[in-house]
């Protein structure tokens, strides 16, 4: 994906499935303006200082969590966000790929959004 207008529509509109070593946010594949239908994976990786401190650390699990996007066999067409957490870094990698092809194939049941609390009465 590219620029923040993309990853701030899937922040927007996408599905939320949380893993122990992962959160992910999807949404369905929409092409941008002005593109040809070519249904595909358009995936974003957000690894923030917040989650892990040295720059080392963050494109280690930025590397390992891409690796195991590309090795996976048939991933359905979408716009995702991933953000991995501190324990991608040391979960085995075969652990890590396992998971994400879980998430994005739907077998992780996506949590329902809180209903909205009744706002104050006159």
């Amino acid at each position: 994906m590219r620029g923040e207008k993309e990853f701030r529509k899937v922040r927007a509109h996408g599905q939320v499935v949380r893993h122990a070593l992962f959160t992910l946010r999807v949404t369905d594949y929409r092409p941008r303006y002005g593109e040809t239908w070519q249904p595909r994976a358009m995936i974003g990786i957000v690894v923030p200082k917040k989650t892990l401190k040295l720059a080392v650390k963050r494109n280690r699990v930025r590397r390992r969590v891409r690796e195991a996007l590309r090795t996976l066999p048939g991933l359905p067409p979408c716009r995702a966000t991933i953000h991995p957490n501190a324990a991608a870094l040391g979960a085995p990698f075969a652990e890590l790929q396992a998971a994400l092809g879980q998430a994005l194939s739907g077998q992780f049941k996506p949590r329902k959004k809180k209903p909205a609390a009744p706002g104050p009465r006159p």
